[in-house]
């Protein structure tokens, strides 16, 4: 099996959750909301659904926000690269695995500014040989295509095999299988008493670089 590694974004290589709630705190503090409504943005979020335009939707009416949801959405998009982090252990990590010979791609899906305002603000951009945007090619995991661009960029066919690493049991687990790559859930609690087919279950990115360094 060729040294492919393909890498969930979100909840994976960069701690979207702790992003999202001071995005919360500054919106309340922007917007003078009540303290109630940190906790009511956060449950509405459900760990990123519903999508972003249907949770501001809710959100300007719940609130009676006189911006658009066209402004809050972009908003949004424009100051959240700024806030998620990836950890230097885990930007580290992926510099050993492409050492040893490993071709390492990010596959997300997401909106094009979004996501690639946080992989040249993390220094995820230099951290991959490639990455693939659902919102710049036009197909979101778990289409077998997303996984089959990050590979081709990477100099890899998905046919030689390779890994799939992310905390979602749908796109990125399901996704990586369907491709024909062994993978790893990045198990978060938030797929209580749901069924797998995950070659291995860790709860922290770092785990599956090490399960990747062992089997390199």
């Amino acid at each position: 099996m060729q040294r492919l590694a393909l890498f969930d974004l979100d909840n994976t290589l960069v701690d979207l959750d702790a992003a999202f709630r001071v995005w919360v705190e500054e919106f309340a503090d922007e917007h003078q909301l009540e303290v109630e409504a940190v906790d009511w943005l956060i449950g509405l979020d459900r760990d990123g659904y519903p999508h972003r335009e249907v949770f501001f939707s809710k959100v300007r009416e719940r609130f009676a926000l006189p911006d658009s949801v066209e402004e809050l959405w972009g908003s949004y998009r424009r100051r959240m690269p700024y806030l998620v982090r990836s950890r230097p252990e885990v930007l580290d990590g992926l510099a050993r695995l492409r050492a040893s010979g490993w071709r390492v791609a990010i596959v997300t899906n997401g909106t094009a500014d979004n996501q690639l305002g946080k992989i040249q603000q993390t220094g995820l951009a230099e951290a991959v040989d490639a990455c693939a945007l659902s919102g710049l090619e036009g197909i979101r995991k778990p289409d077998v295509g997303l996984f089959e661009i990050a590979a081709k960029r990477c100099g890899a066919a998905l046919a030689e095999g390779g890994w799939v690493i992310g905390d979602n049991l749908t796109a990125d687990i399901a996704g990586g299988r369907a491709a024909g790559l062994r993978t790893i859930w990045i198990d978060r609690g938030t797929w209580s008493g749901v069924d797998h087919q995950a070659d291995h279950v860790v709860t922290d990115v770092l785990h599956a670089i090490e399960i990747l360094e062992h089997h390199g």
